[in-house]
């Protein structure tokens, strides 16, 4: 049987674009690792001298918030989320609360910030408000380093997707459906990423 990655579904674009801070990097569909498969990653930090960070967005845990932090209210557990294969001992929270309710929040994006105030975070969480599409804890994150975002996006590993009405979203959504709803942003050329499934033998 023939590659498939060789055929239909190799997107032939080279993207020569410089990645940025706050951009998205879709992941393109053969990618095998464990913590990148079908993934969706938010870069929250970059400069071409020192490498990048990102974060997994839609890479779902078996593990609620409860099971890891003490102080968390049954009645409004969050799901937990894999934000790469380093820092596993540490965890991670990206939000749109802002630096007023969430002091020491770093905004990376336009209306999109990653850490703060634990305790606030907890306060905000614990008092019952809102936080579908709002707040997302991770353990774990992503790095690369000098030159090796460049080259794979190059290489066609990842695919960055455009400043769209996804970013509003973000923090919505998870596993496939997430991919694929950021595979849509890529345009046209990528059409046929979206009829792969993410185990290609249960097509």
């Amino acid at each position: 049987m023939k590659n498939l990655a060789n055929g239909l579904f190799h997107i032939v674009t080279i993207d020569e674009r410089t990645p940025r801070c706050g951009g998205i990097l879709v992941a393109e569909p053969f990618l095998k690792d464990n913590y990148f498969s079908h993934g969706v990653v938010s870069l929250i930090d970059y400069l071409p001298e020192e490498g990048a960070t990102g974060i997994v967005m839609n890479n779902r845990t078996d593990y609620m918030l409860s099971d890891l932090l003490e102080g968390t209210q049954p009645e409004v557990d969050l799901r937990v989320f894999c934000g790469g294969p380093l820092g596993l001992d540490r965890l991670y929270f990206v939000h749109t609360l802002g630096s007023d309710i969430v002091p020491g929040a770093r905004e990376y994006s336009p209306g999109l910030y990653v850490g703060g105030d634990f305790d606030a975070v907890l306060d905000y969480i614990n008092c019952g408000f809102d936080t579908d599409g709002i707040i997302r804890f991770f353990i774990g994150y992503s790095n690369w380093a000098p030159g090796q975002l460049e080259r794979e996006i190059r290489e066609g590993t990842w695919a960055q997707a455009p400043s769209t009405d996804f970013d509003a979203d973000i923090l919505r959504d998870e596993a496939d459906s997430y991919w694929h709803r950021a595979v849509r942003t890529l345009g046209e050329a990528y059409r046929p990423w979206q009829l792969l499934p993410r185990t290609p033998s249960h097509n």
